[in-house]
């Protein structure tokens, strides 16, 4: 095991507006304090009852996916939580991971498939 996840991010115009909705659909408490991440008019969370966190960024050209549409694909990625940057990068790196970005404190990766993955460095770590 490399990681453990950390949360789902979905893009969307508006992460109030969507994290609100989805507390509606599933409860759980909207952008509750987390050390994790800062929350603000571009990021807002949903912590669920279970423990697993849905999170909602700005995109500010979103195109809504459209099923079966590659036009409109689907927006979203995982974010994994690591101890050590370095090492876990290694490791996606040996499974066929492509690495795309350094944000300092995160790392973003293509999948082999080309969807999204972020190691962000743990907070415990």
């Amino acid at each position: 095991m490399i990681g453990r996840l950390q949360c789902l991010v979905l893009d969307c115009p508006d992460p109030a507006v969507l994290a609100r909705f989805y507390a509606g659909v599933l409860g759980g408490e909207v952008d509750r304090p987390d050390r994790r991440w800062e929350l603000d008019r571009d990021w807002s969370t949903l912590h669920l009852d279970d423990g697993s966190v849905l999170c909602f960024q700005r995109a500010a050209d979103h195109r809504p996916p459209r099923w079966g549409d590659p036009e409109h694909p689907q927006q979203a990625h995982l974010d994994v939580d690591v101890a050590d940057l370095d090492d876990a990068e290694r490791q996606v790196l040996a499974l066929g991971a492509v690495r795309l970005h350094d944000a300092g404190g995160w790392r973003v990766y293509a999948d082999p498939a080309g969807h999204f993955l972020c190691l962000v460095r743990s907070p415990r770590g």
